[in-house]
């Protein structure tokens, strides 16, 4: 179904208003549905009143339109806390990891107005007002220059970059005032890295960088390709890249068993190869990112805004950590654990106990001798459970340091991909060249 579009409040007044109206209207819909409830003879709570499906569809369409840092919040609450939030907060979330609604065209050519100049039009043969697609920040077009070059133009939504810092703080204000957000949840670290990473997000020159980055990283990989920056078209605000074809990667669930292994397989290969040899690691896993040129047999990699570079110290704790995870070391998990930061000082050793269950579950694939068949696989069911067991326990709580969210976030939907694709891989024998590489480092 078609998303409407949608103007996006571009003045941090506007945003504000934004916010204060969804408050007004959460508390009319509790008002409501407390007269409501008194009338059956129900004597509900604050919480129920709070947590109503009118209350939490309200949230999720405001919060959708104001782009930008209520989506990059939610994603990062999703990364942390996941099963562990409130089912309604959790539906919030996922929303708005999935929809993004586009701007309508009058403001588009404002934008495109403000950063090109008037008269913009020369430059194209052809631009598709439509977009290809929306996401948390900006939106996508397809366009054709004059000299018949087809690119893809990323567009930043207007008040994004200006208001990140004060949007970040109202809608976790939001969250906690609407009730959706345990009061015994610690959220300040992700906001500050919510605001970190828009900044750097909304920075397409950055974005550029890093995409010039990787496809000099990826020449001598054939199996990739990679959109390249048209200079000429891109400022701040506007990213444009040559329009590289393909289909949706998810959309090859039924294609050969061999073809899906294959491509899977590539994409654990570069996961390695980003952590352990780039130390530079794209962390999105949106099905989104990849698509496939049956043409070419290539596998296509877009959106590099939220790229990060990983340390030294960090990447090598890591490998020690998976090292150990793959040979269920215990004690030599539990050091690197300790060294990346995953325990908290004065942890109770039950707890971490379960940490470390948790890291010889996810560790699973790379024990496994041979392909490891994650069609047939519950593993991220387990994982699941284990998770919410270890956080329903609210003395544990603790958020683990940014980077290792990152990299859960793209290992775990590494994971989701090859369960959706049914695909074979064998991931201990692509970790082990790495493995191999950091014994040699160390020896």
């Amino acid at each position: 179904m078609k998303t409407a579009a949608a103007a996006v409040p571009s003045s941090r007044l506007s945003r504000l208003a934004r916010l204060g109206s969804l408050a007004s209207g959460v508390a009319g819909g509790m008002l409501a549905e407390g007269v409501r409830q008194f009338v059956q003879g129900k004597r509900p709570t604050v919480g129920d009143l709070l947590l109503t499906p009118g209350n939490a569809r309200r949230v999720a369409d405001q919060l959708a339109q104001l782009r930008g840092a209520a989506m990059k919040v939610g994603q990062l609450l999703s990364m942390d806390a996941g099963d562990l939030l409130p089912p309604e907060l959790r539906d919030i979330l996922a929303r708005l990891r999935a929809e993004a609604r586009p701007m309508p065209m009058s403001q588009l050519v404002a934008v495109l107005t403000a950063s090109w100049g008037p008269g913009w039009e020369r430059h194209f043969e052809r631009f598709s007002f439509t977009p290809l697609a929306a996401a948390s920040i900006g939106q996508v077009h397809a366009a054709r220059t004059k000299e018949g070059r087809a690119l893809a133009i990323k567009v930043q939504y207007p008040g994004v970059r200006e208001s990140i810092a004060s949007d970040v703080d109202n809608v976790a204000g939001l969250l906690r005032f609407s009730g959706l957000l345990p009061k015994t949840l610690d959220i300040a670290p992700l906001l500050d890295e919510a605001k970190r990473q828009l900044h750097e997000e909304a920075d397409y020159q950055c974005e550029a960088a890093h995409l010039t980055r990787f496809g000099s990283l990826l020449a001598d990989s054939p199996a990739f390709v990679l959109p390249e920056v048209h200079e000429a078209l891109s400022t701040g605000n506007i990213l444009a890249m040559s329009f590289v074809e393909g289909v949706p990667v998810e959309s090859l669930a039924s294609a050969p068993q061999s073809q899906r292994d294959r491509l899977v397989g590539l994409l654990f290969a570069l996961l390695f190869r980003e952590i352990f040899d780039f130390r530079l690691v794209q962390t999105d896993p949106n099905f989104a990112n990849y698509r496939y040129d049956p043409a070419s047999d290539q596998l296509v990699l877009l959106d590099f805004g939220a790229t990060r570079a990983f340390a030294a110290p960090r990447v090598e704790a890591y490998r020690r950590l998976l090292t150990a995870g793959m040979k269920s070391d215990r004690a030599s998990l539990n050091e690197a654990a300790a060294e990346i930061g995953y325990f908290q000082a004065d942890i109770d050793e039950r707890h971490r106990e379960q940490v470390l269950d948790i890291f010889v579950q996810a560790c699973e694939p790379l024990r496994h001798r041979g392909a490891y068949d994650f069609g047939r696989s519950d593993l991220a069911l387990r994982m699941r459970d284990a998770g919410m067991r270890l956080g329903l326990d609210r003395d544990f709580w603790h958020t683990p340091p940014i980077d290792a969210l990152f990299l859960h976030r793209k290992i775990g939907g590494l994971y989701l991909l090859a369960a959706r694709l049914g695909a074979r891989v064998d991931i201990g024998a692509l970790f082990v060249p790495h493995a191999d590489a950091g014994a040699g480092l160390q020896g």
